[in-house]
């Protein structure tokens, strides 16, 4: 299947080349790295005859809007298991109006997902595991092929992680494809060293692996104004939407890195734009006023 995802230029004020793979554009809701992690489970669920769909994530999950909207476009069902207490927001509208059943769930049983499952559809022969996120080889397998959707001669690809899912995949994609581009890797979270472990659970060790873990402002989900600042400017110069959660972190630090000329002046340095952009909602009083 043909897939729209440009590659990109920014207007960086500095001598040094960065683009953007638009993987945003794929699709308003199955994008970014969302639409790769899917596009095997999808494949690997149906050649099992299962046509329900059963996942797991938080209250403002892009992962489950991308599910629900997949799953409505190849005409399966879907279940999410949302952890935490009852809530309504604009991402779980999405969600419902695209036919997905939703469970609440606290935060203890959620951790257990295989006793979800198993305890809410060990009987129904249909229904199809989907961890967190999508993780796992088949969406591995899927971010792995973006790296053929790349000029040869990139540099240095970078991308943000909250799992590794997707970095795993890159890297698989460099590594099968003898590229000797280095792969940097910008953990959202606190503590994201463990990242690289995921990866080479994955693809094994490598030197072509750089992970940059000083960019997660506070943890998942946390911000500090520098960062809303720095959202509000890059998008009104750059005329490119990015999210709070991921690929603000992702800009700031490759920003941050040519300001400390981390890179040469001939490197070409590539940025993957992995969506994930309708999670602004939830932090969308952060972006109140003109400041």
């Amino acid at each position: 299947m043909k897939i729209y995802s440009p590659i990109q230029q920014l207007k960086h004020p500095s001598r040094i080349n960065i683009w953007v793979k638009r993987d945003d554009l794929i699709d308003p809701y199955i994008s970014g790295n969302k639409w790769r992690k899917l596009k095997y489970i999808l494949e690997e669920a149906k050649n099992l005859k299962k046509d329900h769909l059963v996942t797991f994530g938080g209250a403002y999950s892009n992962h489950l809007v991308a599910t629900a909207a997949a799953c409505a476009g190849n005409g399966l069902k879907s279940t999410a298991f949302v952890r935490g207490e009852a809530v309504e927001n604009e991402m779980l509208l999405l969600c419902r109006l695209f036919g997905m059943r939703l469970i609440f769930t606290d935060r203890r049983d959620y951790k257990e997902k295989d006793k979800l499952f198993r305890r809410h559809f060990a009987e129904d022969s249909c229904a199809f595991f989907v961890d967190e996120g999508g993780a796992g080889i088949a969406a591995v397998k899927g971010c792995a092929e973006l790296i053929a959707e790349l000029p040869p001669d990139i540099d240095h690809l970078f991308c943000a992680a909250g799992t590794g899912t997707t970095a795993a995949g890159l890297l698989k994609g460099i590594l099968e494809s003898g590229s000797k581009t280095i792969l940097h890797v910008v953990p959202v979270l606190k503590g994201g060293d463990f990242i690289a472990d995921e990866i080479a659970r994955y693809t094994g060790s490598s030197d072509q692996l750089i992970l940059h873990t000083d960019y997660h402002f506070g943890g998942y989900g946390k911000t500090q104004p520098g960062l809303i600042s720095f959202i509000k400017r890059f998008v009104a110069e750059e005329g490119m939407l990015i999210d709070p959660v991921y690929t603000a972190k992702l800009f700031f630090a490759i920003d941050d890195l040519v300001k400390k000329q981390y890179f040469k002046t001939t490197d070409k340095i590539a940025a993957v734009h992995t969506g994930g952009l309708l999670g602004i909602w939830g932090m969308k009083e952060k972006f109140r006023g003109d400041g």
